[in-house]
């Protein structure tokens, strides 16, 4: 197409993939991820092996592309992303449109990624990795001083499997999900055991499980613990996942935007937050009440950890099922208490309900976790999560993450701050 003529007023008129590509200013492997994602529809003429494409629909699909990049008008600078993978409606939340509690609760940690990543059932499914990347990613987490953060180790984990990849570079579907099925597992394999003698069998929580505690497994608790995972899987587009999608739009490989997913995770009003309400909970069950603590919490001013969020008016969907899961293992009986306590003594300040990171801390305390554990359930959680929103970057636009700055500063031009002596 010469001079970008417009192709819409020839009928009957059928693109090829190199002109659609060039029409939506992608690659001819993105024209695929599109079809592939329902965005775009394809058909093979007659005799014919390649692909043809309606005008009217690749022109649509164009003017669309350049509307998000712009920006949706009246969203008040918000970020607006389209995304097929999570919705959360009310006080409920979906993964492709299925309840995404449910499907924790009655699919494996493996199965529910799976559905997130392909939008088709994986029945059985499980995650493995080759020797030599769990050894070489293990010697690099071996390396690191004792005191090291759980999503340090991963992160560095991560880079290890990275450079072992040849093949990192190559962002297909295909390649991309084949990465996520071994970086997954070498992320668990990499943590030290917090037993010895564990062995890394079975399923992907029962493998997480002889990192996080080291008493033998409980069926109870691995259960909660394998649910705990599915409903971490994705959560819209947190910080963290916003990270990612950055990363994946300037075609950072999956190892490079999972990478820079776990970077944001750390800070103490994500990922780490299950960590502080680990600590309150421990301190609430040492002095028999939660009245001291929260008075003194907020005397420091403080936030309350564990309550409210930002998303749910509500008690937060995921805590619900949780605590729900956790009513039917006695251990958790006192913990289960102690955080009922928390939330009836702050609601005397405010209405705040339970979210996930009182739920987590519930759980960690009851199975002798450390503080660290809750973090590190949700960082192996929602990597899949993570390897889902790249995928979907990486069949969008390149660089389209990319905002233009609102300069504030002193108008140029401005002297030199210093002169050169003479």
């Amino acid at each position: 197409m010469r001079d970008h003529e417009p192709v819409a007023g020839r009928p009957g008129r059928r693109l090829t993939t190199r002109e659609t590509a060039e029409l939506l200013g992608v690659k001819p492997e993105t024209v695929y991820a599109y079809v592939s994602r329902g965005l775009l529809g394809s058909r093979r003429e007659p005799g014919g092996r390649a692909s043809t494409f309606d005008v009217r629909e690749v022109e649509a699909l164009a003017r669309r592309n350049r509307r998000d990049a712009a920006g949706t008008p009246g969203s008040g600078g918000e970020l607006s992303v389209r995304t097929r993978l999570t919705l959360i409606d009310g006080d409920r939340y979906y993964f492709r449109g299925v309840d995404a509690t449910e499907l924790a609760v009655r699919h494996s940690y493996e199965e529910v990624a799976e559905w997130l990543w392909t939008g088709r059932p994986a029945p059985g499914a499980t995650f493995t990795a080759p020797g030599t990347t769990v050894a070489l990613a293990r010697h690099a987490v071996d390396a690191l001083p004792e005191h090291t953060s759980p999503t340090d180790r991963l992160r560095v984990a991560t880079i290890a499997a990275a450079a072992e990849d040849p093949l990192r570079f190559d962002l297909s579907e295909e390649a991309v999900l084949n990465t996520a099925r071994v970086l997954i597992p070498t992320l668990v394999a990499a943590l030290p055991p917090a037993r010895p003698g564990h062995r890394d069998e079975g399923s992907l929580a029962r493998r997480l499980w002889g990192r996080l505690s080291g008493r033998p497994v409980d069926e109870d608790c691995l259960r909660v613990l394998d649910t705990a995972l599915g409903l971490l899987t994705d959560h819209d587009l947190a910080a963290s996942t916003l990270a990612v999608r950055v990363a994946a739009s300037a075609r950072a490989h999956a190892y490079a935007a999972v990478s820079a997913g776990l970077g944001v995770l750390e800070g103490p009003l994500h990922g780490a937050s299950s960590g502080l309400a680990h600590r309150l909970l421990l301190d609430v069950l040492d002095r028999g009440t939660a009245v001291p603590v929260i008075a003194d919490e907020l005397r420091a001013g403080r936030r309350i950890p564990g309550l409210g969020h930002r998303l749910y008016t509500g008690e937060d969907p995921r805590a619900r099922v949780l605590f729900g899961l956790l009513e039917q293992v006695p251990r958790a009986e006192p913990a289960l208490l102690a955080a009922r306590d928390i939330v009836a003594t702050t609601a005397r300040h405010t209405p705040l309900h339970a979210n996930v990171d009182l739920a987590l801390a519930v759980f960690t305390v009851s199975c002798g976790m450390p503080a660290s554990a809750g973090e590190t359930i949700f960082a192996v959680a929602r990597t899949a999560g993570w390897i889902a929103h790249a995928l979907e970057e990486y069949g969008e636009r390149p660089l389209r993450m990319r905002p233009s700055g609102h300069y504030v500063g002193p108008r140029p031009p401005q002297p030199l701050p210093y002169q050169a002596p003479h």
